[in-house]
């Protein structure tokens, strides 16, 4: 008989113990995120020196902080060596899920001209560097910076920096009329499966 009761007891505690933990509540997923990602903003702020706002795109900062020290290679495009462009090129593929051209003079025709008071985070920024045309391209992150792969890597730099104000060009955007005809590329239907 002890034993029966000592059964039913053990169940009934079991019982209970399992209503509890489903009883308790969770938090919302959304909740966890947005926390999540506030710290993620908060750490690239202090390791780029750049105040991320909530509407920043946290997948442009891990991005460029995956390439930060890159060695520079003209005419590379890994993470052995990479040019400029190849950077810009890359970036703009893996977080904005646009293919744009491999030259830092072709990448400015794509782009409508903006002044650098009116840069916003993605923009690309244009400089002449000892040469009256194009001769280097960047990615506009906020607050006057940028990241670019210089001949000392892949790095985060101020536009108000002596070397890189006297040589700025430009700012850019990339135009609308390219954005939609590289998303028209994108669904087009592939040759190959035409009859």
């Amino acid at each position: 008989m002890k034993k029966y009761i000592f059964a039913i007891l053990l169940s009934l505690s079991i019982v209970a113990a399992q209503a509890q933990t489903k009883s308790a509540p969770t938090p919302p997923a959304d909740k966890d995120k947005q926390e999540e990602d506030g710290l993620v903003k908060d750490y690239f702020s202090q390791i780029m020196g750049v105040a991320l706002s909530t509407t920043s795109n946290v997948k442009l900062f891990q991005f460029v902080y995956d390439w930060i020290g890159t060695p520079y290679h003209f005419g590379g495009d890994s993470k052995k060596g990479i040019d400029c462009s190849a950077f810009t090129k890359e970036l703009y593929s893996k977080v904005f899920n646009l293919t744009i051209k491999r030259n830092s003079r072709d990448i400015f025709s794509m782009v409508s001209p903006v002044r650098k008071d009116d840069l916003k985070e993605g923009d690309l920024v244009f400089f002449k560097i000892h040469s009256r045309s194009i001769s280097h391209v960047g990615i506009y992150l906020g607050d006057g910076k940028f990241a670019h792969a210089s001949s000392r890597g892949v790095a985060i730099n101020s536009l108000e920096d002596g070397y890189y104000s006297r040589y700025f060009y430009k700012g850019g955007r990339l135009l609308d009329v390219f954005k939609k005809q590289l998303e028209d590329e994108d669904d087009s239907p592939d040759d190959s499966n035409k009859q």
